[in-house]
């Protein structure tokens, strides 16, 4: 099996904890190098964020249990990258769509 290089999620959580508690932890996962947590849009009872972490073998269940710990929950995996080097997207004709 390849490695996860990068995962990226749309993730519905309640207000607490906050962005920087939710950052702090899913970055503590096995494999995870660093992870970026932004906020999409604010309910009155939840957030909508995206959670992009990048590392060199990430876990990706243990992502998902501390999620899901925390209170969240992942709508979908948006992106994954795996194998022996991260490749980046490239443009194709439906992007200028």
């Amino acid at each position: 099996m390849f490695e996860i290089k990068r995962l990226v999620l749309d993730v519905l959580k309640p207000h607490e904890p906050d962005l920087l508690e939710f950052s702090e932890a899913v970055a503590q996962c096995g494999g995870v190098s660093g992870a970026n947590v932004m906020l999409l849009e604010t309910d009155r009872e939840v957030q909508t964020i995206k959670i992009t972490v990048e590392g060199d073998d990430i876990d990706a269940i243990a992502v998902e249990e501390t999620i899901d710990s925390l209170g969240g929950t992942i709508h979908s995996f948006d992106e994954v990258a795996c194998g022996e080097i991260l490749v980046e997207e490239s443009e194709t004709r439906q992007n200028f769509r």
